[in-house]
């Protein structure tokens, strides 16, 4: 899988644990930067994750902040991206079953290393479960419809 990887200054060093991970698991990775752990704005990198896979060079995404919280609020500005802030492996796998979400965001202030290795796991190997879901997914996209307007590309 082509998975897109952002983080500020905060979720730098969980980002680089999380790329190694995925390297091994055989995923290839994009990563959208920050490169170091200089001071930087986290709205910047959830853009460039947003980016890739809407413009389909990635299939999912995964952003990490200190908290996680404001790469969701950010991820989820956007149409079509369903961004899912997860703190254990069972938000991760309901984020996938029941919410197709495409787009992890973790914290690194509040997970352990290796807490947050196994959420990504679970988060990469849940499938999406359909059925009764999909139903909500759609309205999910009637309802940025209204807001965004029609004319803005999903």
């Amino acid at each position: 899988m082509k998975i897109a990887i952002g983080s500020d200054h905060a979720g730098f060093p969980l980002k680089e644990k999380i790329k190694e991970f995925l390297k091994g698991e055989g995923h290839k990775v994009i990563d959208v930067g920050t490169h170091a752990q200089e001071s930087t704005h986290y709205p910047i990198y959830a853009k460039e994750v947003v980016r890739a896979i809407r413009s389909g060079k990635a299939e999912r995404g995964i952003l990490i902040c200190g908290t996680g919280i404001g790469m969701s609020i950010t991820a989820n500005k956007f149409r079509g991206i369903r961004a899912a802030l997860c703190t254990n492996e069972y938000m991760a796998r309901m984020s996938r079953l029941h919410n197709d979400a495409n787009v992890l965001c973790l914290g690194e202030r509040v997970l352990g290393v290796e807490l947050a290795l196994s959420i990504v796991k679970v988060w990469l190997e849940t499938p999406f479960e359909g059925g009764r879901h999909l139903k909500r997914l759609e309205i999910i996209s009637e309802i940025e419809d209204e807001i965004c307007g029609e004319n803005i590309p999903r």
